[in-house]
């Protein structure tokens, strides 16, 4: 049979189409790249210019941070030592001082400027007991620093340097933040940016309301003391090295929406996670109180909340069931019972135990908590009034409240730290507790000490701070306190100052 002519001529001919089409097909994309190649780099260009951008927006206002612990006998200094150019032994130089741009720190943090006259926030774990601080400002000179205000429960802590031209960061909305947004973290990684000159690095947001690992102690195996280790954290891939702590995590405004925290990696990894405290509502109510030198105090429930079943999530329940409510503290004064399952504070859905921690946690002592509950399968509401949270670590309080005739009260519950090796638990509901008492104060006369309880001023029962303040307010003459904890003599008489 002989091949049709036709049939091989269009056969060639499609052939021969397919091959023109591919032909133009590449050229077109040859000349679409050709045009696409000035745009792709003008997008490379703007993204380059934004983080410039926002560095230099910040970094006027990012600060450099030694540590240097009070020497010790047999203590060196850290001191880096130039070559001499004509090859001649350098005799020893004195010890230098940390104001000395050769003295390296063997700790260095970072800190952001909070106050034009001086004041610099830092994470709190910077910072420690008997140790001296310097800060290099962006202008390379350097201060020495003191502890103005520190609180290990959102490790925050603000220093004071005798500065008045410095320029505070502005600061951002960590709320608006979501997974994949443009970050920039400035800091001094292993104390190269001691010059002031704050390092940077950039990432993404990978996560938020993240829990920090436990740090176990020889006090606490399972330590979670911080509101932080209940879900508050934005994590990022931006590398936070040794040394960023303390510095600002930046949006693409060179806003400040976090600070940055290196936390130690957990058990297994070499590298751990970078993390940075949200700036949101509690930060800022935090932060004011530290400039100022107060205490930050924190609302306390007094309950024991334990996780749902499985059985019980698969069902549909949702929240956490307080399998302890404490006698005396708010939950027990206002209602809440044992088996009560937890569904919501302040209309914020709770999921488990650790929600509701972080929930009571970031509410100031007094307010007002709206609890929903499940009682019995039915739901209720319960308004509880907080108390104080007995907050543990190191805290530093400049400006403490006044004392009354050389005496200071607080919260029962906020003794709950200081007196858990105590035999005798503390009467929550039944007055304020003795914190403070001077040396050969009237107080001190009257027999008061650490510890006691004092229920009434004269006839005036007291269970808070202000109302004890409010009872002896303008009352000049001798006045007697009931503390009944003590049956030999359960009235003082303290005297007039």
């Amino acid at each position: 049979m002989r091949p049709n002519r036709y049939a091989l001529d269009w056969k060639t001919a499609m052939r021969t189409g397919f091959l023109l089409l591919a032909a133009c097909l590449t050229l077109a994309c040859l000349r679409g790249s050709a045009a696409q190649e000035p745009a792709g780099s003008a997008m490379v260009g703007a993204m380059e210019q934004a983080m410039i951008d926002a560095i230099a927006q910040a970094e006027g206002s990012v600060v450099a941070i030694a540590r240097v612990r009070k020497s010790r006998p047999g203590d060196t200094f850290p001191l880096e030592f130039r070559p001499d150019p004509f090859g001649r032994r350098l005799a020893p130089a004195p010890a230098p001082q940390p104001t000395d741009p050769d003295f390296i720190p063997n700790e260095y943090g970072t800190g952001v400027v909070v106050g034009a006259r001086g004041l610099i926030l830092t994470a709190h774990h910077v910072l420690g007991e008997d140790s001296e601080y310097y800060v290099t400002t962006h202008e390379r000179k350097v201060y020495r620093a003191w502890v103005k205000g520190a609180d290990p429960r959102s490790d925050l802590a603000v220093l004071a340097i005798d500065a008045d031209d410095l320029t505070p960061i502005r600061f951002g909305n960590a709320d608006r933040l979501q997974r994949g947004q443009l970050v920039i973290a400035l800091g001094n990684p292993y104390a190269i940016a001691r010059d002031g000159q704050a390092s940077a690095s950039w990432g993404i947001v990978s996560n938020l309301a993240r829990k920090a690992p436990p740090s176990p102690n020889e006090f606490d195996p399972s330590d979670r003391s911080t509101l932080h280790h209940f879900g508050t954290l934005i994590q990022t891939d931006a590398r936070l090295t040794l040394g960023t702590s303390g510095g600002p995590l930046l949006n693409r405004q060179g806003e400040m929406i976090g600070l940055c925290v290196a936390l130690a990696a957990t058990t297994s990894h070499e590298r751990a996670a970078g993390y940075a405290i949200p700036v949101d509502a509690t930060f800022h109510r935090v932060l004011a109180t530290l400039k100022e030198g107060r205490e930050v105090e924190y609302g306390f429930l007094g309950v024991r909340p334990t996780n749902l079943t499985p059985r019980e999530m698969h069902a549909g329940v949702q929240g956490t069931r307080l399998s302890e409510v404490v006698p005396g503290t708010p939950a027990d004064r206002f209602g809440l019972r044992e088996g009560d399952i937890l569904t919501a504070v302040d209309g914020t859905p709770i999921y488990d135990a650790d929600g509701l921690y972080l929930e009571v946690g970031k509410l100031p002592v007094e307010a007002v908590a709206r609890l929903a509950i499940l009682r019995n399968g039915r739901p209720r509401r319960v308004d509880v009034t907080l108390s104080k949270y007995p907050v543990r670590g190191w805290r530093v309080v400049t400006a403490p409240a006044p004392a009354w005739r050389g005496l200071r009260v607080d919260y029962p519950t906020a003794w709950l730290d200081a007196a858990r090796h105590r035999t005798r638990t503390p009467a929550f509901d039944e007055g304020v507790v003795v914190i403070d008492v001077e040396d050969g104060s009237p107080a001190w006369e009257a027999g008061l000490r650490v510890g006691m309880l004092v229920t009434h001023v004269e006839k005036t029962a007291v269970r808070t701070p202000e109302q004890f303040q409010a009872a002896v307010s303008g009352r000049p003459g001798p006045l007697a306190l009931r503390t009944p904890d003590d049956p030999r003599q359960p009235v003082r008489t303290v005297p007039a100052e």
